[in-house]
């Protein structure tokens, strides 16, 4: 871990230098003079790097916070190239991101600087559940990302503990042995506490992506989960750490929910940094997380969250207090990830947590491409199936009172 971080003056004097000299290393794809490789290599020894944290027990450190790929890297090659100067080299993508267009554009990275390749700890993801499809999805990957390997390969949105057959951890241990991964987990949006809990009891689990954040975080089901993965060595990458909502409020719950931000904004602001870092912050306290995945589309947002990282202001109480006041005013909105509760009431005919989850992309990100994606890996769209179905049980039952009925016919909505 790095012993200094850089103070926020520090660390804008540098952005602006580097600002002005980046264009050194950003030719057209083709071979950079010496001149230029030695401006570029000087350019990156003076910008200040992320702090570092062991994974689990692989042996690897990683940068706190990660790339999420979920952009159009082809064409924001800007990003990969910053993220690189500030030491975020953890990179997060997966076989279905825009069509194959993130590993893609990752690729496309790689061909530029073959010679960075070992300095990218490089995460992808498949959806298959079985050794055929994720055979074939791995080598397409690594085709389109022009590597031979990848560092961390993960089951892709796991929300059932029985995905981990033996099947899968025979093909895990067969990968690893040919050099074409060299660790493996899961990601979870949904049930995380019971896939976390029930994966440290396996053994062969090395690292595992979870929602993560300031609404879930204090809760005895997710404390106890971390504390199993971290006691077997399991590396953990935190993500959703805005926790950002499928919804708004109606009418007074709108208002609540508005002030309640407003007060947040003014109390950070105070502090010195944003509501959205400071939600980074509170994530970083727990030190078995190793890192936090961000989806960060432009270079903008990267140095703000780069600059969370770097900053040696601590959070007080007031302002944890404020994070937790915040989340419950807003918690009408925000699906928890629960799906066991909701989708377990409706005899598990709709996936509710992946249907919330696209609707937070939508509502909060604007990223509707992402959001009809998100969707339609887990409901077909046959609307004829909601019209059978009496979601008042399923409400009844979430702990933050989602309209679900009306949230689900909004996702719905999504491919009209």
């Amino acid at each position: 871990m790095n012993k200094r971080r850089m103070n926020r003056r520090e660390f804008v004097k540098i952005v602006g230098l580097s600002g002005a000299a980046l264009a050194v290393g950003l030719r057209a794809r083709g071979a950079e003079s010496v001149a230029d490789q030695a401006a570029s290599e000087a350019l990156n020894s003076m910008t200040p790097k992320v702090p570092r944290r062991k994974f689990g027990a692989t042996g690897v450190e990683v940068p706190i916070l990660a790339l999420g790929g979920i952009f159009d890297i082809p064409t924001n090659q800007l990003v990969l190239e910053k993220a690189f100067d500030y030491g975020v080299r953890y990179w997060d993508t997966a076989y279905s991101y825009g069509g194959g267009r993130s590993e893609a554009g990752m690729g496309i990275y790689f061909e530029r600087h073959p010679e960075r390749r070992e300095e990218i700890f490089l995460v992808t993801k498949t959806g298959a559940r079985n050794p055929q499809e994720m055979t074939a999805q791995l080598e397409e990957s690594l085709r389109r990302l022009q590597t031979d390997y990848v560092d961390l390969y993960f089951l892709h949105g796991v929300s059932d503990p029985q995905a981990f057959t033996d099947e899968i951890r025979t093909w895990a241990e067969k990968t690893k042995k040919a050099g074409k991964i060299k660790f493996f987990g899961f990601s979870t949006h949904s049930n995380m506490e019971e896939c976390v809990a029930a994966a440290a009891k396996l053994g062969w689990i090395d690292g595992i992506m979870l929602t993560y954040n300031y609404r879930i975080m204090n809760t005895d089901r997710m404390k106890a989960a971390i504390e199993s993965a971290a006691k077997a060595g399991i590396g953990l990458t935190a993500m959703k750490t805005q926790a950002r909502p499928a919804r708004r409020g109606e009418s007074q719950e709108q208002d609540r929910e508005a002030n309640a931000q407003e007060a947040m904004v003014a109390h950070f602001t105070a502090r010195g940094f944003t509501p959205e870092q400071a939600k980074m912050k509170i994530v970083w306290e727990t030190k078995e997380i190793a890192s936090i995945c961000s989806a960060m589309y432009t270079v903008t947002v990267l140095q703000a969250n780069v600059m969370a990282a770097l900053d040696r202001k601590e959070l007080t109480e007031a302002d944890r207090s404020v994070l937790f006041a915040e989340a419950a005013e807003t918690c009408s909105g925000y699906c928890a990830g629960c799906s066991r509760i909701c989708e377990g009431a409706i005899g598990y005919k709709v996936p509710v947590s992946t249907m919330m989850r696209g609707l937070m992309y939508r509502n909060s990100y604007g990223d509707l491409e992402l959001a009809r994606e998100t969707v339609a890996s887990g409901w077909q769209g046959d609307r004829a199936v909601l019209g059978m179905i009496d979601f008042r049980a399923a409400e009844q039952v979430c702990p933050n009172r989602l309209p679900i009925a009306k949230l689900v016919k909004e996702a719905a909505e999504l491919f009209a």
